[in-house]
Parts: structure tokens; C-alpha cells; sequence
């Protein structure tokens, strides 16, 4: 009644009360009574707003680039974006008496695409594509400093892209070349598994031809072996039966050195006897024959006496005309020559 009314806001929305053309009560979160005639209420949000953008642009190989996210911001100097746009709101403070509070999302996604351009005019589309991280910081840094975003008062909280994307026949192009990237990386892969499969089946058989080799050298050191060991044996069997040989022609030597001793033995024997019996001979030459018989038959047995008597009966047989020797006459002078003996 009498056009007073009673005001409260939320926290998150700054107000400014004008009477008159001046400011009477400002503040975060105020409840007031106003006279609605002669009172004007600004209220400007404080919390933070998101502005979703999507546009277009072009990479530095001039192919179209459709780039879409997010830009976070929150009005942190309210007394400076009331000098720049209406924020008033009607009697009823339902709604701006202008569209001046929607107009700043699109003053900072028009800021945001002209800092994304420049980002992007730099990068080829293949970079571009894969680079929403380094083109987002890049816009963040650069818009937060912007004079016209500090003008406003406004802080830059985040900005987020959540895809570049090519125009759908780039795109498709892009997918077969890296299709065919993949199917050719998918035929080296099998070309590298296949050649060190060969590889390792080369390696496998080289081993099992290297077994082979030491087996047939361990073979032929064996059989070397053998064979040395034969040879060694042969030699000392040769060695043996050469020595022995030696031994028996050494002995040989000696009974033939014995031998030509007890020859030389005899004949100087011999020599001696038949010396001695010629210097006999030479004492008995001179003697009567007479003589002799009878020293020859001094010393004899009756057998030799009677073998003498045998031979004179024989020299004078001529005149011998009968003589008789019985076997009892024999048998007795054996029987004698034995007993002597």
C-alpha cells in the first residue's frame, strides 16, 4: 500500500537500490522495504555463470574446424558491469526491463572465439583435432587478460572444449587414412611377429646345428681318442716285444760270447794236452819198444793185460796153429775186471 514493498534476495545476487539517481543501499544477499515509485532495484548475479558456445573455424591447412565447449565466468566487480549494461530489473523483480544481462554470455563467447581462432589458425587439422587441451589454455590465458573482460569486471573461471571436430567428409577421410594407418600397422605387426618368427625358427635350427656339430666333434675327439690310445698301445707293445728282443739278442750275445770262451777254453785245452802229449812222444821216441810195453803193462789191469795178449796172439796169428779160450776163462776175467772196478 502507498507503493512500499518489501525486498529480500538470495545470496549470490548484488544489489544496488537507487532513489533519486543515487545509490542507497548496496549488497550481497539485502532485504529492504523501497517505495516502488521513486526506487529502482539493480541486481546483478554474483555466482558463477556457464555460457555453452559452439562455432566454426578454420585450421592453418584451411580445413573447417567445428569447436564446441563450455566458458565459466562469475561477475566479481558488479559496480564496474553496471556502468557498462542494465541490469535493472521491473517492479516485481521478476524480470530485466532490458536484455542487456544476456548480452554478456554472448559478448564473451564472441571475445572466446576470437582468442580460439588465434589459436587455431597455428595448428594443421590433424594437431588441431587432438588439441582441445592446449587450445583451451591457450583461450583461458589469453581471455583472462583481456581489457574488455576486466572492463566488465568479470573473472574468467574456467574455459573447457569438449571436442574440435572436422566437417563430416574431413572426418570420414581422416577415419579411412587412419583406418588404413591401422590396417598397415596391423601388417607390420604381423610382417615383424612372422619375420622373428622365422627369426627365432633360424636361431632354433642354428642351435640344433651347433648341437649337432659339438656331438660330431665329441665324436671325432672320442674316436681321436681311441685311436691314440691304440696307437699308444701298439707302441708300447712294439716297445715291449722290441725290448725283449733286445734282452733275448743280448742274451744270445752273451751265450755266443760263452761259447766262443769255452771253445777258446777247450781249444787251449786241447792245444795243452796235445803239447803235453808231444813232449811225451818226443821222451818215448827215443825209447826201446820193449821198454815201452812193459811200462805199459805195468800199470795195467788184467783185462788191458789180457786185451795186450789178444792183440800179440792176433800180430802172430800166422804161426798160431790152434788155440782155445772157453767162455768160463772170459767170464771169469770179466767177473775180475769188474770186481776191480
Amino acid at each position: 500500500m502507498l507503493g512500499f514493498r518489501y525486498a529480500k534476495f538470495e545470496p549470490g545476487f548484488f544489489v544496488f537500490r537507487y532513489k533519486k539517481g543515487k545509490i542507497k543501499d548496496q549488497g550481497e544477499g539485502l532485504s529492504f522495504t523501497y517505495q516502488a515509485r521513486t526506487n529502482s532495484l539493480v541486481v546483478v548475479p554474483v555466482s558463477s555463470l556457464d555460457a555453452p558456445f559452439i562455432f566454426t573455424e578454420k585450421s592453418a591447412d584451411f580445413q573447417e574446424l567445428t569447436i564446441q565447449g563450455q566458458l565459466t565466468y562469475r561477475i566479481s566487480a558488479p559496480e564496474k558491469i553496471i556502468k557498462m549494461l542494465n541490469y535493472t530489473v521491473d517492479s516485481r523483480r521478476q524480470n530485466y526491463i532490458s536484455d542487456d544481462p544476456q548480452k554478456l554470455a554472448e559478448r564473451l563467447v564472441n571475445l572466446l572465439q576470437i582468442v580460439v581462432k588465434s589459436a587455431v589458425k597455428e595448428l594443421s587439422l590433424k594437431k588441431a583435432i587432438t588439441a582441445s587441451d592446449e587450445v583451451a589454455l591457450s583461450a583461458y590465458k589469453s581471455l583472462l587478460q583481456h581489457e574488455i573482460v576486466q572492463s566488465l569486471g568479470v573473472d574468467i573461471l574456467s574455459i573447457s572444449i569438449a571436442a574440435i571436430k572436422p566437417n563430416p567428409e574431413t572426418g570420414r577421410a581422416l577415419e579411412a587414412e587412419t583406418r588404413e594407418n591401422i590396417l598397415q600397422q596391423a601388417d607390420e605387426a604381423i610382417f615383424r611377429r612372422r619375420n622373428y618368427a622365422v627369426e627365432q625358427e633360424r636361431i632354433i635350427r642354428e642351435s640344433e646345428l651347433n648341437t649337432e656339430i659339438a656331438v660330431e666333434y665329441k665324436n671325432r675327439q672320442i674316436q681321436e681318442t681311441k685311436l691314440e690310445t691304440e696307437r699308444l698301445s701298439r707302441q708300447k707293445e712294439l716297445a715291449m716285444k722290441e725290448e725283449q728282443l733286445n734282452f733275448e739278442i743280448q742274451q744270445e750275445e752273451r751265450n755266443r760270447t760263452l761259447v766262443d770262451i769255452k771253445a777258446r777254453n777247450e781249444k787251449i785245452e786241447a792245444d795243452t794236452k796235445a803239447y803235453a802229449l808231444r813232449e811225451i812222444m818226443k821222451v818215448y821216441e827215443g825209447m826201446n819198444v820193449e821198454t815201452l810195453k812193459a811200462l805199459a803193462n805195468g800199470g795195467l789191469d788184467s783185462g788191458r793185460l789180457m786185451a795186450l795178449a789178444f792183440q800179440g796172439l792176433a800180430a802172430k796169428a800166422e804161426k798160431i796153429g790152434n788155440l782155445n779160450i772157453t767162455p768160463d776163462l772170459l767170464a771169469s776175467m770179466m767177473e775180475k775186471n769188474k770186481t776191480k772196478g
